[in-house]
């Protein structure tokens, strides 16, 4: 079923729905790369599809036994890398490694998961230095915030770690920027989008909100272009 068949369902009482127990549940959430630093001043990178921001904090969940989650309890500097959907290839290639050696056994096993020490090189990436922070930013990424995890702390079913990282310096490839402004473009700027475990970007724009004070590139003054 398409798009445009969904959009004339009947809504409400009328329509039909049915109950499922989904294995996971990510039902549409952008992907990011995390970029930390290892106890032995090595870096580690890994993907990442549970994060959203709040006002200039970003909350992520991470898996308990990852590098990324050892690594914020202790040195909460940290790049949160937002890919375009050109690189998900590179993502996927990041997906079956792990910083931890050993590689913890949930992960040998369920996962398939092995040992890299080396994940920028491994997934293809170049590494740029950051400003404020020791871990390097993904070179290819359009956007990339430099933050500080304040609070790292366990979810409620003791799995996860919740993360809440300020971000401190954000930089952005100038053609997803409207000219002369700080706003990112929504028209220019994609984000890869992890949707049941498959990849996406985005579609055409729908509208937006009320709230918003992004100018359109169109409306820039010819000094600002």
């Amino acid at each position: 079923m398409n798009n445009a068949a969904l959009s004339v369902l009947p809504t409400g009482a009328a329509a039909s729905r049915t109950a499922i127990e989904p294995s996971i549940l990510y039902f549409g959430t952008p992907v990011v790369l995390l970029s930390t630093e290892n106890q032995d001043g090595s870096f580690n990178l890994a993907p990442l599809s549970s994060a959203w921001a709040l006002g200039q904090t970003v909350v992520m969940g991470l898996g308990m036994e990852g590098q990324t989650a050892q690594n914020l309890g202790s040195r909460p500097d940290v790049v949160i890398n937002l890919p375009a959907p050109a690189l998900w290839p590179a993502v996927e290639r990041l997906a079956p490694l792990t910083g931890r050696n050993p590689v913890p056994a949930t992960k040998a096993k369920a996962q398939g998961c092995r040992y890299e020490p080396d994940k920028f090189t491994a997934a293809d990436l170049c590494s740029a230095p950051s400003h404020t922070v020791r871990p390097p930013r993904v070179a290819e990424c359009p956007l990339q915030f430099e933050a500080r995890a304040e609070q790292v702390r366990p979810d409620a079913s003791g799995t996860f770690v919740i993360v809440e990282a300020v971000v401190q310096k954000v930089h952005a490839d100038p053609r997803i920027v409207v000219p002369g402004t700080d706003h990112v473009d929504p028209t220019a700027w994609s984000p890869l989008i992890y949707n049941f475990r498959h990849y996406f970007g985005l579609g055409p724009e729908l509208g937006h909100s009320y709230r918003t004070q992004t100018p359109r590139a169109s409306e820039a003054s010819p000094s600002e272009q």
